[in-house]
């Protein structure tokens, strides 16, 4: 479910994307696996279920722990462990264009 957040809408989500994100490192993590590159069966299924989270929640996901809310001109950007809302990049730029929203 694709959908557009204003930055009240986003910082209002965050809350439970940090929870499910924070639950689901902890659980490849309890496996002995790196979260960001998990290999075995069971840890990428914890992935990808926390993916499948996020994107019922209309977030799109960039990456393990990197998930971006389309404002419409861009996306607001999260990655954890980050306490908040705090960077945004426009379509084109990606990750790496991030700037800091003043």
């Amino acid at each position: 479910m694709k959908r557009t957040f204003t930055f009240d809408e986003a910082r209002k989500v965050l809350p439970a994307v940090r929870e499910r994100t924070r639950r689901a490192i902890a659980r490849i993590e309890a496996l002995g696996e790196p979260w960001e590159a998990p290999a075995g069966p069971e840890a990428r299924a914890i992935l990808l279920s926390w993916a499948r989270e996020m994107e019922e929640l209309g977030i799109e996901v960039k990456g393990p722990g990197l998930v971006d809310f389309d404002s419409g001109d861009g996306y607001w950007c999260w990655r954890w462990p980050e306490e908040a809302l705090d960077y945004y990049h426009g379509y084109d730029e990606g990750f790496a264009g991030r700037v800091r929203i003043q």
